[in-house]
């Protein structure tokens, strides 16, 4: 029998698995733990395409149910696993339903589900169409300073398009210290060019706000433009109006015809994400049989292994990536955590035990 040395350290037992409580966060608490953080949320998305970059993520394709009786209308599930120091996988739930800003209500709802990493237990049910806007917002802002570095950085940005996605765009790119000289606003409603006018006027911006009837004035008019449409396929044609050689945060995907992106300067969040569901990348690959009209992804801008040219019309094209909802989301679900005002709903998880 061999002996046991008993001044031997022990190992460190596992720390037993335990069922999470499960909370759910209302959209008042997401707006809460995320307003006046603009520049957090900005880092942490960056932080969060380099851990996409590095592989340290699992994003599969998005699904999309549709429906033929509302051929506008789908809903879109986004599963997702992030990695890094706070690991979390989930799944984003969210609709579009563009019929319904008729009736004076938001086209998209949402809600996220963020499960643990041990037990794949759900721990939340967050609603997440704010969280959806704050974290498209905070990767366009992010792109629209990344790309711009090395050229002049712009002065007068265009709104094309100025629902929710719009509103969140200017709060960040506000909130992270950028300063126009002039503001555009072009929407084929008038009454949201005029509620995003409001909006504007509200905000405090010394900006000069103008209102174009037209979608080539706004583009030449502006050095930033932001396509914030629910466009179903391209309508912007002319490669002509962006001879000035504007930034263009395509954030609706389907805007641009594949003409206007092939004289630019291509950059996605994700190129197997981007080029799917005929967008706008999409389909410029259909028409070349090739993918060399992109430049790269973000995050290879980010880490220098790709330079934007200092003049000519350079394109951000998202598609948006489940990791940032889960990203954000656990951000929130952290906040509120910590102020103690985390609504837990007892009991939520009934059957515990294997055999009763």
């Amino acid at each position: 029998m061999t002996a046991v040395d008993s001044t031997a350290p022990e190992s460190a037992s596992p720390e037993p698995l335990t069922v999470p409580p499960f909370a759910v966060v209302s959209g008042a608490q997401v707006q809460q733990a995320l307003q006046g953080r603009e520049a957090q949320i900005m880092d942490l998305v960056e932080a969060t395409y380099k851990l996409h970059g590095a592989g340290d993520s699992v994003n599969p394709p998005s699904y999309f149910l549709r429906f033929p009786d509302r051929p506008t209308s789908r809903i879109i599930a986004l599963p997702a696993s992030i990695g890094g120091p706070s690991p979390v996988d989930g799944l984003k739930w969210i609709s579009s339903f563009p019929t319904n800003v008729a009736a004076g209500i938001p086209r998209a709802s949402a809600v996220l589900i963020l499960n643990d990493h041990d037990t794949g237990y759900p721990f939340a049910c967050m609603e997440s169409s704010i969280i959806s806007a704050a974290r498209t917002a905070a990767s366009a802002a992010l792109a629209a300073d990344r790309l711009s570095r090395g050229r002049e950085r712009p002065k007068r940005v265009g709104f094309f398009g100025v629902g929710l996605i719009a509103r969140y765009i200017h709060t960040v790119l506000a909130g992270t210290g950028w300063e126009f000289e002039e503001i555009g606003v072009h929407d084929l409603s008038a009454d949201s060019a005029e509620g995003f006018r409001g909006h504007l006027e509200r905000s405090g911006t010394s900006a000069r706000i103008a209102r174009y009837e037209t979608a080539e004035e706004l583009i030449r008019s502006s050095d930033l433009v932001v396509f914030a449409t629910v466009a179903g396929q391209p309508h912007v044609t002319d490669v002509s109006w962006f001879d000035h050689g504007p930034l263009v945060l395509h954030v609706s995907l389907r805007d641009l015809a594949p003409e206007i992106l092939l004289e630019s300067t291509n950059v996605v969040d994700d190129i197997e994400h981007c080029l799917k569901a005929d967008t706008s990348p999409h389909l410029v690959e259909k028409l070349t049989g090739s993918r060399e009209f992109l430049a790269g992804t973000l995050d290879d801008v980010i880490a220098g292994r790709v330079t934007m040219p200092a003049e000519g019309t350079v394109v951000f094209s998202p598609f948006g990536l489940g990791v940032l909802d889960l990203a954000v989301g656990k951000y929130v679900y952290d906040e509120v955590h910590r102020s103690g005002a985390l609504n837990v709903v007892d009991d939520f998880f009934h059957e515990l035990r294997r055999y009763g």
